[in-house]
């Protein structure tokens, strides 16, 4: 048989089993692996994801550390760069005021002074004067140089204790997953069938990796950009803002804010918040997919007045979320409104939730 007609009888009976795969549905990973888990399995699966998250921020923190470090080794060169220029500025600026402690310039004042015609007064004044701005861009560059010193400084002594904080909690956030890792391995271990329960484990985390995440991901990025609007919300809301002298006061009912996110985005239709003693709850479900979040408003000052959300509790499908998500949250997303963008001249003072209520007071900022 010739080599071409081998190659398209071969050819002739992979197409069918070609066509078969390609037209074989892709399994999904949309179904939770572990629904119908055991309350036991269910908690090594907790401990599980708890591991994979840490271990997202232990990466996290590793990819900072070495950022920061190469922040470091750039301000040190250019602390030695900057040191090189004071020395050198400081020897002008030293000549100079030795000038003035020796009485050099008093003889140029005594000249300009003693000028026996307006037109010598005048071309005395100007040398006079000339000399004059010369000292003072040689003082002036000494003191730019030296505050340039001292702010290079600061900023490494800043990055110093950034790093070492990171390198603190780095440690801490090993020994966390450690000790989690090996409360799974027992959970394995003791299970009544561990390879069933292992293959679980991987197929939940690549369902939390590649479903989970991103959905919470997808609900936090919806908050922050409808958060972007609240302002306007507020002010187009009859009695949100009550005014007494130099204080305003803010009343957000939990109908009013829930009905303002379903307009801004079909994602609320199964999502709602609710206002409680301190307490606010976000949650929601859609499909086999259900998110919490739990947490509170704080008035913060830095980097400028605003109302803050932090996330306390995150639950996804039942499985509560290590801090660390939480604060991952925090930092990706902005979930806090700013008064100013309400009433430009005030400054939020105060904020609390009630029962299906949130009050916030502002001042006058003067």
């Amino acid at each position: 048989m010739k080599p071409y007609n081998r190659r398209l009888r071969i050819l002739c009976l992979l197409l069918p089993m070609l066509c078969l795969s390609l037209l074989r549905p892709v399994p999904e990973l949309r179904a939770d692996p572990s629904a119908g888990a055991s309350t036991d399995d269910r908690e090594i699966l907790q401990n599980s994801l708890s591991v994979v998250e840490i271990d997202r921020e232990i990466e996290r923190i590793t990819a900072q550390q070495e950022t920061i470090q190469q922040e470091l080794k750039r301000l040190s060169g250019q602390l030695e760069d900057k040191l090189l220029q004071i020395q050198e500025q400081q020897s002008r600026a030293g000549a100079v005021i030795r000038s003035y402690y020796m009485g050099e310039r008093e003889g140029l004042l005594v000249a300009v002074l003693s000028a026996k015609d307006l037109g010598s007064l005048i071309h005395m004044y100007d040398v006079y004067d000339m000399i004059m701005e010369h000292d003072r861009s040689v003082l002036d560059a000494y003191q730019s140089e030296y505050m340039e010193i001292k702010n290079t400084k600061l900023a490494m002594e800043k990055k110093t204790a950034d790093l070492e904080e990171m390198k603190s909690n780095l440690i801490e956030q090993r020994a966390r997953v450690s000790a989690l890792q090996q409360k799974v391995d027992q959970g394995i271990a003791s299970s009544s069938d561990p390879e069933a329960l292992k293959k679980m484990i991987e197929e939940f985390t690549l369902y939390w990796e590649n479903v989970g995440l991103n959905e919470v991901k997808t609900y936090f990025n919806a908050l922050a950009s409808a958060m972007n609007d609240l302002p306007e919300f507020i002010q187009n809301q009859d009695g949100a803002i009550r005014t007494n002298g130099t204080t305003y006061n803010i009343d957000i009912k939990e109908d009013d804010l829930n009905a303002f996110l379903r307009s801004k985005n079909d994602l609320f239709k199964q999502f709602a918040f609710h206002f409680g003693e301190d307490e606010i709850t976000a949650s929601g479900q859609s499909g086999t997919l259900s998110l919490e979040v739990q947490g509170h408003y704080s008035v913060e000052e830095q980097p400028q007045n605003s109302i803050m959300f932090h996330v306390d509790k995150l639950v996804f499908n039942g499985y509560e979320l290590p801090d660390t998500t939480c604060r991952q949250m925090e930092e990706e997303f902005d979930l806090g409104f700013y008064p100013q963008q309400i009433v430009s001249f005030v400054k939020a003072t105060e904020v609390k939730s009630t029962d299906k209520n949130l009050h916030v007071t502002l001042k006058l900022s003067m």
